[in-house]
């Protein structure tokens, strides 16, 4: 399967960092062909421009923003490895979908409809790889706005038959050795199988 890596930390020691070790271990484990992203790596920009937004409806990307959307054509499989911070994406990536994720890209919008056209149909599978610092309980309470942007908006840009997988990692803050150490164990086998 062709599978594309979104990474998105900016310290290179990090749990995350090693997540994605684990995830790119798992997925060559399986003999899979990999791209791997690291947006802070790319010094992603992920503020829109105004022009940007004005012509969003627009099919195609900036110039710069090419290799992205070409990835993105090229994947069956999404892996999203990130914090969860303030209960959703770090802003590195939700530019990336901001600015990624457009018309011509992720989806079409026919001349006379009001309901988006998914472009990504290639895309089967989703994975998410994030850590959150607050437990299950009070992610769900907050009512887990980072998970519904993946299951319900991104997945919705892709075949209608992709199914999503949550890795998580909730207690961050709490968690001790033995747990970061299972969870990164889980990152590697849930990849493996994929």
């Amino acid at each position: 399967m062709r599978v594309l890596v979104v990474y998105c930390h900016p310290n290179s020691q990090s749990l995350v960092a090693a997540a994605r070790d684990r995830a790119l271990s798992g997925l060559a484990t399986a003999g899979h062909d990999v791209r791997l992203t690291d947006l802070y790596a790319d010094g992603f920009t992920p503020e829109m421009s105004a022009d940007e937004r004005r012509t969003h409806k627009i099919p195609g990307v900036a110039t710069e923003l090419q290799s992205y959307a070409d990835d993105l054509a090229w994947a069956e499989a999404l892996v999203l490895v990130y914090p969860t911070w303030w209960s959703g994406q770090p802003a590195m990536l939700k530019g990336w979908i901001d600015r990624v994720w457009v018309a011509g890209v992720a989806w079409e919008l026919p001349e006379g409809t009001n309901v988006l056209r998914p472009s990504l149909t290639r895309v089967r599978r989703i994975v998410v790889v994030t850590t959150h610092g607050s437990s299950k309980l009070v992610n769900s309470l907050q009512g887990e706005a980072g998970k519904r942007i993946v299951t319900r908006s991104i997945r919705a840009m892709c075949s209608r038959y992709t199914s999503t997988t949550w890795c998580a990692l909730y207690g961050l803050d709490r968690a001790d050795e033995p747990k970061r150490t299972a969870f990164l164990d889980r990152v590697e086998r849930t990849l493996a199988r994929l």
